[in-house]
């Protein structure tokens, strides 16, 4: 895998074998990150590994969103955000000044906390990105558009009705059509901001089955305040406080057998 962040690369064809050690994928290095006079991150050191979940837990404003925002410069977009520290993707600064951020947010996709399907049709809510990026073929709008949806998930109930307006659909589905919208441009990194947060239990299950999913195929780093969320879908689970990776491990000894007071004390209730 090339180490330019501004080299386009598909994901990867075939699921991996999970057996195998993985990959580095993305690395933070002593990443601070100031708003104004105000610091959001303090010296996080965290690894991101391949085809893998990477939760991130912790009390409100503890910086989760923050740091994952960090990682595909969606930070550059807020005014008065410094960023200090490195951010590796595949051993390369992303805030090196030969970098393209743009570039950096397509290899690294985001799904937000909230639905936001365009005023458009669903077809066209999947294609966006790969129009802005150029592509006007017929027929490969069409097969991104139908893999991205299959890969979401979403294909089998909306294939009929492409044309329809995206906001026509349910909560659930718009987020699923979200995710669809960030695979058609082949991320390597999927970023996820409670991507089920605003949705009904039922909805909540099929986005995690589906997270579960993608895992096979995409790195994942998603922030939720819910620890049973973490525990059913992620391999590893990194725990913020004030700012502060207070501790970092595989999920099931994080919440079986922390090693930090503080990370026991938020996983057991006592405080957050």
């Amino acid at each position: 895998m090339p180490a330019d962040p501004t080299h386009a690369v598909a994901a990867p064809a075939a699921p991996v074998d999970r057996d195998a050690a993985p990959e580095l994928r993305m690395e933070t290095r002593g990443l601070n990150v100031d708003y104004g006079s105000s610091r959001a991150i303090t010296d996080v050191s965290l690894p991101v590994l391949a085809c893998r979940v990477t939760a991130l837990i912790g009390p409100s404003g503890c910086g989760k969103s923050t740091f994952l925002r960090t990682l595909n410069r969606m930070n550059d977009l807020v005014d008065g955000v410094r960023v200090e520290g490195k951010v590796l993707l595949d051993g390369r600064d992303v805030y090196g000044s030969d970098v393209d951020p743009v570039e950096v947010r397509r290899r690294v996709g985001m799904v937000f906390q909230r639905s936001n399907p365009f005023p458009k049709s669903i077809f066209e809510n999947v294609a966006f990105g790969l129009r802005i990026a150029g592509e006007k073929r017929v027929n490969v709008l069409a097969e991104k558009v139908e893999t991205s949806l299959r890969g979401a998930a979403l294909w089998d109930e909306v294939k009929d009705r492409l044309d329809t307006s995206a906001l026509a659909l349910s909560g659930g589905q718009q987020q699923r059509l979200c995710i669809a919208r960030a695979l058609a441009i082949e991320p390597e990194v999927v970023l996820m901001d409670e991507p089920a947060s605003a949705l009904d239990p039922i909805a909540t299950a099929r986005v995690e089955e589906l997270i579960r999913e993608l895992r096979e195929r995409y790195t994942i780093v998603i922030v939720t305040h819910s620890m049973q969320q973490a525990a059913r879908v992620s391999d590893h689970t990194a725990f913020f406080y004030m700012g502060a990776l207070i501790e970092y491990g595989e999920t099931k000894q994080i919440f079986t057998k922390p090693k930090k007071q503080q990370t026991e004390d938020y996983i057991t209730g006592r405080f957050g």
